[in-house]
């Protein structure tokens, strides 16, 4: 009887795992229907300028993702902010930019929270050189990406970042391009792409044009892409990202065939509607 019983018990707990993708789906689906507050429109047209660029079907897309985005994810005040609608609909509004016309309902699933700064930070690292030497570093930030399950945020870049969207500066795509990289577990430059093909070419197109920027960096050349993403291909990935989102006419001119990756990989061509408001 006691065996029987707990066959039951493993039974309907395997019944419950394998329901919970459709019951989030279902959730989901409700949260996107919902109509989407006027107060949080008047947010997004006073706030975040490249939402008014957005054609009508990725308007609705995005605001839908927005509300999933906000049901799923808290937002924490530092140094005594607190937050408002008004911070977590600019953030979330940037956030899911990288997640339009995604055939799959993808919210970020590394990320619980959303740290936000009433401006820059600082953070204290070790640092080691290659004799082994360590030493304490002090850096003062914008943002940030943890892997472990947390985005921390500046509400002055924020703000800055929504809105002026034609600089190739923008502290929300960058940190969270850094989360779509790390949903493997690591940061590496190459997110998940889904196939070897891909795989393949994005290693090429990417590899060589962070090549290509390391050695503009070493022969101090101007370049439209900041030096910081010569960094290491991570931090290559998230800039090219915020360039590819704010400044997609310059970087289809000069380099074709990185916005054609990126355009496969977002799922999305900036440039149709950067000629916009």
């Amino acid at each position: 009887m006691a065996l029987l019983f707990l066959s039951l018990l493993a039974a309907a707990f395997i019944a419950w795992l394998l329901s919970q993708p459709w019951r989030a789906r279902r959730r989901r689906s409700r949260l996107r229907s919902t109509p989407f507050p006027a107060a949080w429109q008047r947010i997004l047209r006073r706030r975040v300028r490249c939402f008014r660029r957005l054609p009508e079907d990725l308007q609705r897309q995005l605001t839908g993702h927005i509300q999933v985005f906000l049901s799923e994810k808290d937002f924490v005040g530092c140094e005594g902010l607190v937050v408002t609608n008004e911070m977590r609909v600019t953030i979330a509004a940037q956030a899911c930019l990288l997640i339009l016309n995604r055939s799959t309902d993808y919210y970020f699933p590394g990320l619980r929270q959303v740290l936000v700064y009433p401006g820059a930070f600082i953070v204290d690292r070790e640092e080691s050189d290659d004799a082994g030497v360590r030493w304490r570093e002090r850096q003062v930030l914008s943002g940030e990406s943890w892997g472990e399950s947390q985005v921390i945020l500046s509400w002055e870049d924020v703000l800055e970042g929504a809105a002026i969207d034609d600089d190739g500066w923008n502290v929300v795509i960058h940190e969270f391009a850094h989360q779509l990289d790390q949903e493997k577990g690591y940061a590496s430059g190459a997110p998940e792409l889904g196939g070897r093909d891909h795989y393949t070419r994005w290693s090429r197109v990417l590899g060589e044009e962070y090549r290509r920027l390391q050695e503009r960096g070493e022969a101090a050349e101007s370049s439209l892409l900041d030096d910081y993403g010569a960094t290491d291909p991570a931090e290559f990935f998230a800039v090219v990202s915020e360039v590819f989102f704010e400044q997609p006419r310059q970087l289809e001119d000069e380099h074709p065939a990185l916005y054609a990756e990126l355009s496969r990989f977002y799922r999305v061509s900036p440039i149709d509607w950067h000629g916009a408001a």
